[in-house]
């Protein structure tokens, strides 16, 4: 029987989820097994591919019939008990979004944290309730077994108390109306696998950009986040896929006071119909728009890669300076174009981008003279939740 850890990320409509197998006398994770359920409660699709060293293999790919995030947890969990006898889940890692000023490390899930993650609901409305949903399913299907919740929020919480402030009234403060940061558990794989830039010997200075459907950018020092471009919710910052980024908050009074729209039809705008697809028309993903002919393409993938230069400025400004750039996330790791783009413009900070490193897909795209070292690095946030998990597992056996 081998011990492996069971990581979940619970969408709306869908879970994600992975699968790692634990070492031998190590603290080693392998990933054994990637997949997801989509379509919760409609035509759900159901995937599971088995990892192995060279190649993926994938082993389920077929409708399914669940009503719900339990009943798509109990068929999951019913298809390893079937084909992968031989695994024996000892923790569940669960992606939360909001930890709020909480929780800055990951925690062990007990009926008070429970409590505590639901009092978070209304800072992450979009996201919470389907995190905790999961939550409470696998407790209902396995109550044994140990569910540790990692935070998206929580690597930020580093940053300096005048970066985590905006300039409202200090009773909404309190009331947790401030900057949190997202994408967290991205930026911590990439901050525990930072390569030593080979020139200065330092990567104390570190901006990384996650690129994809959700689009941020996070400035480190030592490691450590100071600065990120998501703030109070996942819709500050750069524009995305279907979300807006950055906007003066006087539009949202004029569209509320002026065309008389509910906060409802706002909401819907800035998640939903913005972004890349709101400004082309035509899409919201970023291979679409490239390969598009549409002039208003080409605008949305300019003003795109505009603000991803702007606010890389002003991390570089709050970080003092720049030593290394690591792109990550489905655009930042697969498109070239892109990274082309955005780098050309830095050659004020250092940057100078090898074009033909660049092309191929190197790990490193820099140029031998660039003062600024420029990475591509994977990002594997279920990685992460592994480890945590397996870490708080070890250390409640060594209790025992």
């Amino acid at each position: 029987m081998n011990n492996v850890i069971l990581v979940l990320n619970a969408g709306s409509s869908s879970i994600k989820f992975g699968i790692f197998a634990t070492g031998v006398g190590d603290d080693t994770l392998t990933p054994g097994y990637r997949g997801q359920i989509a379509n919760i409660g409609r035509h759900a699709h159901f995937e599971v591919t088995r990892i192995h060293h060279d190649t993926d293999e994938k082993l389920v790919d077929t409708e399914l019939l669940v009503a719900d995030h339990e009943a798509a947890l109990q068929a999951l969990l019913a298809w390893f008990q079937e084909h992968a006898t031989h695994l024996n889940f000892i923790a569940v890692g669960h992606r939360v979004v909001h930890g709020g000023t909480i929780f800055s490390t990951p925690v062990s899930i007990d009926a008070k944290v429970l409590e505590m993650l639901e009092a978070l609901v209304p800072l992450a409305p979009l996201h919470q309730p389907h995190n905790i949903a999961a939550i409470k399913a696998f407790s209902r299907i396995d109550a044994e077994v140990l569910q540790v919740a990692c935070f998206d929020t929580a690597f930020h919480r580093s940053m300096p108390a005048v970066a985590q402030s905006f300039a409202l009234p200090r009773t909404l403060t309190a009331e947790g109306v401030r900057p949190y940061g997202f994408h967290g558990l991205s930026y911590e794989h990439i901050a525990s696998v930072l390569p030593n830039d080979q020139k200065s010997g330092t990567e104390d200075r570190v901006i990384v950009a996650h690129l994809g459907h959700g689009a941020s950018l996070c400035a480190m020092i030592g490691r450590r986040s100071v600065a990120t471009t998501m703030t109070f919710t996942p819709l500050d910052g750069l524009p995305m896929s279907t979300r807006c980024g950055s906007i003066d908050p006087g539009v949202l009074l004029y569209l509320m006071n002026e065309k008389g729209w509910t906060p409802d039809i706002v909401s819907d705008l800035l998640h939903n119909k913005s972004g890349l697809l709101g400004m082309s028309g035509v899409s919201g993903d970023m291979r679409e728009l490239l390969a598009s002919n549409d002039p208003h393409s080409a605008e949305a993938v300019d003003l795109f890669v505009y603000r991803v230069v702007r606010e890389i400025g002003s991390l570089a400004a709050a970080a003092g300076g720049l030593d290394m750039l690591v792109f990550t996330g489905g655009i930042g790791e697969h498109s070239n174009i892109i990274r082309e783009q955005i780098c050309q413009p830095l050659s004020w900070l250092g940057v100078q981008i090898d074009s033909s490193a660049n092309a191929a897909g190197k790990s490193q795209i820099s140029r031998q003279d660039s003062l600024v070292s420029v990475r591509v690095i994977p990002a594997d946030e279920e990685l992460v939740i592994a480890k945590h998990a397996y870490a708080m597992a070890q250390s409640i056996t060594r209790r025992k």
